[in-house]
């Protein structure tokens, strides 16, 4: 239904510093985008992981891991699945043209959010 970890969105209280920390981690930054005012994304070096998203902390947020997000070919699918399983919360997936990606939101049984993407670039 769901494949490997695509991306792994954090809260920081600056992204920009945060990217930077990734960088000396050995990430490398893939792009930025207007996604939530600045957005980072870092891949490992060697390609080999899942992507971290990095955004800097708006509103009520606070920083820490906002969402984990699986890759999905068939995005409609999965949701369909998610809610045949009885997953809760199943958000139908929708466009983010900031991205260039759909997603689909579903939630935990404690309430944490997870991320169906479909990469539509």
């Amino acid at each position: 239904m769901l494949g490997k970890i695509d991306h792994i969105e954090i809260e920081a209280s600056d992204a920009e510093e945060m990217a930077d920390f990734l960088k000396k981690l050995g990430y490398e930054e893939s792009r930025q985008t207007e996604h939530h005012g600045t957005s980072y994304e870092l891949e490992p070096g060697d390609g080999d992981g899942p992507i971290f998203e990095i955004h800097t902390v708006e509103g009520e947020e606070v920083p820490g891991i906002n969402h984990i997000a699986f890759a999905a070919d068939d995005i409609e699918g999965v949701a369909e699945e998610l809610r045949e399983e009885g997953v809760e919360k199943v958000v139908d997936p929708y466009y983010v043209e900031k991205t260039g990606r759909t997603i689909c939101n579903f939630r935990d049984p404690d309430g944490r959010r997870f991320q169906a993407v479909s990469d539509d670039e």
